[in-house]
């Protein structure tokens, strides 16, 4: 065992030179994941452009309604779901998407739901900050030793695991008031990103792969980050904590479906 130990585990020992920038490689990759951020950004547009008069429709405040259909539990679920489903190519196209779909939630979406937001604020915000720091470092690459990288691999698997605890932990304190509108929006929130997954994939060039990991963006249900900001700003959070306790619920459901389909 001690054997095992020091030959696997030891400061002294290496991985294989040409691995390591594989690696490296294949846990943010800007140029190879363009085509799905191109891709989330038009399912977090295209569902909220579905959803939007669909609010009206329903008499609801689209400020309300719209936002949870938009931005969806693609770090919490999202992450763990396409390790599991894809490997690590699936961790790094995530990786993308969630980072440009929290951009567009603390921009884009703060507006929607308090439209007299000033905007220098929300590029204050450290989200934002570690968003543009992350697609800097990404583009340009810059040389970092082995021990770095090894430590912020560490912690970023760690924050998979973690990030599913407080979900649970979130999801306990939000309540089932409204729960009409909320079976109503677990319902359009996957079935809108499906379609509108299904719909960019040949129009953007998709192999199977992406073609799937798309699909899987777009059936996830709505982040509970969108309870968070209506509480912030008072925009009718009870009926925003139902959209989002409901559809993580549903997703029991569709996040199977989806798969299926996105495997197949």
């Amino acid at each position: 065992m001690r054997r095992i130990f020091r030959g696997n585990f030891s400061p002294t020992s290496q991985p294989d030179a040409e691995a390591r920038p594989c690696a490296r490689r294949s846990v943010f990759d800007v140029s190879s994941n363009a085509l799905l951020i191109a891709g989330s950004v038009g399912v977090v547009l295209g569902s909220g452009l579905l959803a939007w008069p669909l609010a009206r429709v329903l008499r609801e405040d689209p400020r309300t309604f719209v936002p949870p259909m938009m931005f969806n539990n693609c770090g919490n679920m999202g992450l763990p779901l396409a390790v599991l489903s894809f490997g690590p190519v699936g961790l790094s196209a995530m990786v993308a998407m969630f980072t440009i779909s929290n951009l567009l939630q603390f921009t884009l979406g703060m507006h929607i739901v308090n439209r007299h937001a000033a905007f220098w604020p929300v590029l204050k915000n450290p989200m934002v900050l570690a968003t543009f720091a992350g697609f800097a470092f990404a583009l340009v690459q810059p040389p970092a030793p082995d021990w770095l990288m090894l430590a912020i691999k560490m912690v970023g698997d760690a924050m998979i695991p973690l990030m599913l605890i407080s979900l649970g932990v979130r999801m306990a304190e939000v309540s089932w008031g409204g729960w009409h509108l909320g079976v109503i929006g677990a319902l359009v929130c996957p079935l809108t990103g499906i379609a509108m997954a299904v719909l960019l994939t040949p129009v953007l060039g998709l192999d199977a792969t992406q073609r799937g990991l798309l699909i899987l963006f777009g059936s996830l249900p709505p982040a509970v980050l969108n309870f968070m900001v209506a509480e912030q700003y008072s925009q009718e959070p009870a009926k925003v904590a139902s959209i989002v306790l409901i559809g993580n619920l549903a997703a029991i459901v569709f996040v199977p479906l989806a798969l299926s389909l996105a495997l197949h």
